[in-house]
């Protein structure tokens, strides 16, 4: 999966940077490359999803992919 993500350099120093196909998903970082770690925190965080949480019957199942 490729993912579009903006990066801004901040007023106040570092960057902050957002995933517009991701509604709410930015982050921020001192240096170019805290940031970098960062959205991909970020990202990870946004597409996680609690199963537990959610309401499955025995005729669902869950499947886990890599993308």
């Amino acid at each position: 999966m490729k993912l579009k993500v903006i990066i801004h350099e901040a007023e106040e120093g570092g960057y902050w940077a957002e995933v517009p196909s991701l509604s709410g998903c930015a982050t921020q970082g001192e240096t170019f490359e805290e940031l970098l770690e960062n959205i991909y925190e970020a990202i990870e965080g946004c597409l996680s999803v609690d199963v537990a949480a959610l309401e499955i019957t025995e005729k669902d199942s869950v499947m886990e992919i890599a993308v």
